[in-house]
């Protein structure tokens, strides 16, 4: 059973706020990000506190901290999104109030750097989180993208309760026109079978960069989503051979490989996965479009999904 807290949707008028959790951003990408948003329906609420800069940081740890715990504890906020990743998410990890996330929970939405901030907030305030685009990346991103930001923002998990008054056959009917989300293709398969379990990951380099701490994240049991930028053969290797050895990958399901833009060794990057995750009964899908390609679709961590290597599918378990 999947005891993770499901945040409410929002809708057209609701409040979305941001912070800065990691690097300082370009305002002018920024600014086209924000009108993206605000083009969907929402009004955005933007702390001041997030164009401070320290560095190559968007200010202070405990000043970015407190601007997520704030984001948090206002009603009048439905939910928030990242303005950007690069670094500086890990830094944080000490300040943020996970018993405060916990009673307030709210779709918290960002990648890349963020990926730190994802799976903390979702294991220590058991809460589903998204894995989108922030702010800075809507500026030139494209529509497959924001729709399904869009949907993960406005669209009911509790399918239960969003068509209790249908028959089964609206129902059916319903689902299919509205819920784009709930299911994803591959390009290929690596390994084919069919398994179940919790949807976490995120940027490979910030995952391997929390093995040894206190928020080293538990994949046992996990469908493992796996992406980066511009990282070459052997460092992608070295990675996933640290988090193997940590113990880190002995008990994960399936896994799914997304964007890992600027690596152009598909060949060597199948290879590696392959020999990582040496078990025939671990299904593996590569080619979904999230991460930091021209497409970064929007998934919720922490719900359980279903990886189909046959079909090339992952389907949401709702």
């Amino acid at each position: 059973m999947n005891n993770y807290k499901t945040p409410q949707p929002i809708k057209t008028g609701d409040t979305l706020g941001v912070c800065a959790p990691s690097g300082s951003f370009d305002n002018d990408r920024f600014n086209i990000g924000i009108n993206r948003l605000k083009s969907m329906g929402f009004n955005i609420y933007i702390p001041s506190d997030i164009y401070e800069k320290k560095r190559y940081l968007a200010g202070e740890d405990k000043l970015r901290a407190d601007v997520i715990n704030s984001l948090f504890e206002m009603s009048d906020i439905k939910a928030i999104i990242c303005a950007r990743g690069g670094f500086g998410a890990m830094r944080i990890l000490n300040y943020i109030d996970y018993d405060l996330i916990a009673k307030n929970p709210k779709l918290f939405v960002g990648f890349s750097d963020i990926t730190a901030l994802l799976v903390t907030i979702s294991e220590r305030a058991m809460m589903k989180v998204v894995h989108g685009p922030v702010v800075t990346s809507l500026a030139d991103t494209n529509e497959a993208t924001l729709q399904s930001l869009y949907e993960q923002l406005t669209s009911s998990y509790d399918l239960d309760a969003a068509f209790s008054g249908h028959n089964s056959e609206t129902r059916e009917l319903s689902l299919s026109a509205c819920c784009n989300w709930l299911s994803l293709n591959a390009e290929k398969t690596l390994r084919k079978g069919v398994a179940s379990g919790k949807l976490t990951g995120g940027n490979l380099t910030t995952l391997c960069h929390l093995i040894g701490t206190k928020f080293q994240p538990n994949f046992d049991g996990s469908i493992l989503f796996l992406e980066d930028l511009g990282e070459p053969p052997y460092k992608i290797d070295r990675m996933l051979t640290q988090m193997n050895l940590a113990g880190m990958l002995s008990e994960v399901k399936g896994v799914i490989v997304g964007s890992f833009e600027g690596y152009g060794h598909q060949e060597f990057l199948d290879e590696i996965i392959l020999e990582i995750f040496d078990n025939p009964n671990i299904p593996i899908v590569v080619g979904v479009d999230a991460g930091h390609g021209k497409t970064n679709i929007s998934m919720r961590f922490a719900t359980m999904v279903q990886i189909n290597g046959d079909k090339k599918t992952i389907n949401w378990l709702l």
